[in-house]
Formats: structure tokens, C-alpha cells, sequence
């Protein structure tokens, strides 16, 4: 299996989705990952309500996902309700949709006043192993990862668009604590974390990436720039991952 992680620095409006097509067509992964809300930017505030996509917006997605499995970021109006999801295309069809449950409202977050929130956690099956999906803020709850612990996906997609902050001699805080939070996750799940984080400014905020892969044994296997747009094609090696599996004796 190989998969490409694409740390894109979204605009704030809809040509991301033209970006993303281009981006899909010019790759020969298996499985191709986007970053939290890359079809439509961050802080799109009350501009949300506009931009928002319908699903049948994105049937196009769902053709480019005859070649290659998609996992994108979006703000999606479901129902006449705006979510922050995330979602895997695959085979010409939407696979499966997660909607963000944990809405940051606090400091520079505000999500809650213009998103409703998910309710669940959900495995799906894939081509290449049952798989869950989690959105930035929704990692950061020891429940969730419980609950990932007891649903034992082969691989875990965790979309971000999280801000730099805490910066010291010793790097960025808020990286420091991602990893921990991706490293326990794939220990405690014994699944692959594959941890896609834009890059890129928002009226002042800034985008540190530093995206990544963790294998079940809490290695991170590859590891992209801070600070730069890069897509990266890389391998997973699943038979390793199995014996992995089995030794922790959690299948």
C-alpha cells in the first residue's frame, strides 16, 4: 500500500476543490490524504454558510476515487446543518463520512458558533484494512481514543489545521504534543496513525504541518517539513503490521 500525504495550504473559498482534483490526478497512490477543511480553508466564519459544500457538489471526488482511494477535509451542509467532516472516497462512491465531534471554542477557536458537532466514532472497511477517521480536536480526548482502542481500526486518518504556538529553543510546543497524543493513540490501538496537518496563514494564524506516519509499535516511519507545502508518496508495509497485531494480542 503506499499513500501520499498532501500538506496543502488551503485559500478561503472554493477553488480548493480545482487544487485538490489537480493534485489527485498528477499521483499514482493507492490511498491520497487531505488535510482538515482542505477543500474550503479554516476560519471561514459566518462565510461558512456559503461555502459549504453539498454532497452531490462532490460527485466529482467520487469519479476521481475510481483510481485512487481520497480522504479530504470539508466543510459539508448535510441536512441543512454545517459540519467540519472528513471524508473517504473510494471506487467511485463516498465510503464513509466523519463528522467532528469535538468543536475547539476557546483562545483562538470559535468552531462551535458555526458547526454542529458529530456523534460518533465509527470503523469502516477499505481495501486496505478497516479504518477510522478523527478531525484535529476530536484526538484530544482520552474517551476517543478508548473508543478507537475497542473498535481496533488497521489504520487510523487524523485531518488537522492546527495553529504554531508555545514556540521555545526546543521547537513548537503544540508539535511536541501532537506526537505524544499520535504516538499513544497507536500504541493503545496498535493501528497505523496517519496524521495529515495544513500549512500556510489565516488572518494571522499560522500552520506548522509536520506531517506524519506512526506505526503500531509508536515509531513515527516518516515525517514531513514544518512550515512547507510538500506531497509525499510513502509505503505502509501491513504484513509487518499484522504480526504486529498479533503480538500485542489485541486482534
Amino acid at each position: 500500500m503506499n499513500i501520499a500525504l498532501v500538506q496543502s495550504d488551503p485559500r478561503l473559498n472554493r477553488s480548493n476543490l480545482t487544487h485538490v482534483l489537480e493534485v489527485i490526478k498528477t499521483n499514482s497512490a493507492d490511498v491520497i490524504v487531505f488535510p482538515e477543511l482542505a477543500l474550503n480553508g479554516y476560519l471561514l466564519q459566518d462565510k461558512v454558510f456559503e461555502d459549504a459544500f453539498a454532497l452531490e457538489e462532490l460527485e466529482v471526488l467520487q469519479e476521481a476515487s475510481r483510481q485512487r482511494d481520497i480522504v479530504v477535509g470539508a466543510a459539508i451542509n448535510d441536512a441543512g446543518q454545517t459540519y467540519n467532516s472528513a471524508l473517504y472516497f473510494s471506487g467511485g462512491s463516498l465510503l464513509h463520512m466523519h463528522h467532528k465531534m469535538h468543536l475547539p471554542n476557546y483562545g483562538m477557536f470559535e468552531e462551535a458558533r458555526y458547526f454542529f458537532k458529530g456523534d460518533a466514532i465509527t470503523c469502516f472497511d477499505t481495501a486496505f484494512g478497516s479504518a477510522a477517521m478523527l478531525v484535529c480536536e476530536d484526538l484530544w480526548r482520552a474517551s476517543v481514543i478508548a473508543t478507537l482502542s475497542n473498535l481496533k481500526p488497521d489504520l487510523i486518518y487524523v485531518l488537522a489545521a492546527s495553529p504554531s504556538r508555545d514556540f521555545s529553543n526546543d521547537g513548537i510546543g503544540i508539535e511536541s504534543q501532537w506526537q505524544a497524543l499520535l504516538t499513544a493513540t497507536a500504541l493503545l490501538c496498535s493501528a497505523y496513525v496517519i496524521f495529515v496537518n495544513r500549512v500556510g496563514f489565516e488572518d494571522g494564524l499560522g500552520f506548522w504541518g509536520g506531517s506524519r506516519v506512526i506505526t503500531a509499535q509508536g515509531v513515527c516511519e516518516h515525517q514531513l517539513e514544518n512550515f512547507e507545502e510538500q506531497t509525499v508518496t510513502l509505503p505502509l508495509n501491513h504484513t509487518l503490521h499484522r504480526v504486529q497485531k498479533w503480538m500485542a494480542k489485541i486482534d
